[in-house]
C-alpha cells in the first residue's frame, strides 16, 4: 500500500444521544437552545451526536427513552426537567430507569441553601426538590443556575 493511502481505522466512534425533555419545547412555548451547544461541544472533543429527541414530561416516556438510548449510545445527555416545578420529573424518571431510589444529596442541599441565602431568596420545599438525585449518581455542579445536574452510568442530566 502506498505511504499516502491511509489504513482503515479500527477505532469505534464514540457516540451520544441528546434527549430534550419538556412539554414547553413540544408546544412551542420555549425554543430549544441546548442541542446545538451540546452537539458542537461534543463534536469538538470527538463525540458524535447520532440522535436527538424531544420528549414530553411524562415519566413512562422518559424512562423508556432513557433505557433505549443508554443501551445504544456511549453517552446520553438530557436537558430539562430538573427545576422546582411539579412537571420537573427528570430525576425521578432517571432513577426509575436505573431501578434505584432517589433522595436528597447533602452537597446539593448545601449549594442551593447557600445560593438562596446569598441572593435573598427563600429556599422553599419546591426548590429543595432540585437537590434530589438518584442513588449512586454523582453530582455535577451548575455554575449558572446552581441547580445541580448528575451522572449515573452513561447518562448525564
Amino acid at each position: 500500500m502506498p505511504e499516502s493511502a491511509a489504513a482503515p481505522s479500527s477505532a469505534k466512534a464514540v457516540t451520544a444521544c441528546v434527549l430534550l425533555i419538556g412539554d414547553e419545547i413540544l408546544s412551542g412555548r420555549t425554543r430549544d437552545s441546548n442541542l446545538a451547544y451540546i452537539a458542537a461541544h461534543l463534536n469538538k472533543i470527538g463525540v458524535q451526536v447520532r440522535e436527538a429527541r424531544v420528549i414530553p414530561d411524562i415519566e413512562e416516556t422518559i424512562v423508556a427513552a432513557v433505557n433505549e438510548v443508554r443501551a445504544r449510545y456511549d453517552y446520553v445527555f438530557t436537558t430539562g426537567g430538573i427545576g422546582p416545578t411539579h412537571d420537573d420529573i427528570t430525576a425521578d424518571a432517571i432513577a426509575k430507569a436505573f431501578g434505584v431510589g432517589i433522595g436528597y444529596h447533602p452537597e446539593a442541599v448545601k449549594i442551593l441553601d447557600d445560593h438562596y441565602k446569598a441572593t435573598g431568596g427563600e429556599f422553599t420545599k419546591a426548590r429543595m426538590r432540585m437537590a434530589r438525585l438518584p442513588e449512586g449518581a454523582s453530582m455535577i455542579e451548575n455554575p449558572l443556575s446552581k441547580a445541580p445536574g448528575f451522572q449515573i452510568g452513561n447518562v448525564f442530566v
